[in-house]
């Protein structure tokens, strides 16, 4: 389904698995070039240290490539596309102490690479990092998401046509 960057921010920040988690989505860019991402801590989000629980951080970091590339793709014309995280790493360096937070940002380039590869092979598949950050600014996690992006109009060649009876 389609959206707008508004829509789709206020969607987000309503949608359960981030709302019950203390997970609230800043903005949603122009164009879907971007987010920004504020992970509270409440009494619901902390762990036995009394830091935010690392579940909560990877939950925030795990929909949010596969999403805006998505958007993006559907906002230039494909009709039925399906992204997804495939794989993901966190190295969490330091406990979140306190709120923390994340920004991306996709390049027009890229962008413009994974729509070109979609329309030619059918399907990409593309690594993200982001950072995450407390309120001082110090780095507490580092996740890597490898985001698969499908058109699902896509006519794959058949791998049986060399194949005689």
């Amino acid at each position: 389904m389609r959206y707008s960057p508004l829509a789709l921010t206020w969607l987000l920040r309503i949608y359960p698995p981030f709302l019950f988690q203390g997970i609230w989505v800043k903005k949603i860019s122009p164009g879907f070039q971007g987010a920004k991402v504020k992970i509270y801590k409440t009494p619901f989000n902390i762990n036995t240290n009394k830091t935010l629980f690392g579940g909560t951080i990877f939950s925030a970091a795990d929909p949010i490539f596969p999403i805006l590339i998505d958007q993006y793709l559907q906002k230039i014309g494909f009709r039925k596309t399906v992204a997804w995280l495939k794989s993901s790493q966190i190295t969490f360096k330091k406990p979140g102490k306190t709120s923390v937070e994340y920004s991306v940002q996709l390049s027009e380039e890229i962008l413009e690479e994974c729509a070109h590869i979609i329309r030619t092979k059918g399907k990409v598949v593309k690594d993200f990092t982001l950072e995450i950050k407390d309120k001082s600014g110090d780095l507490c996690a580092t996740v890597r998401c490898e985001t698969y992006i499908r058109d699902l109009n896509f006519t794959f060649p058949s791998r049986n046509r060399n194949i005689e009876p």
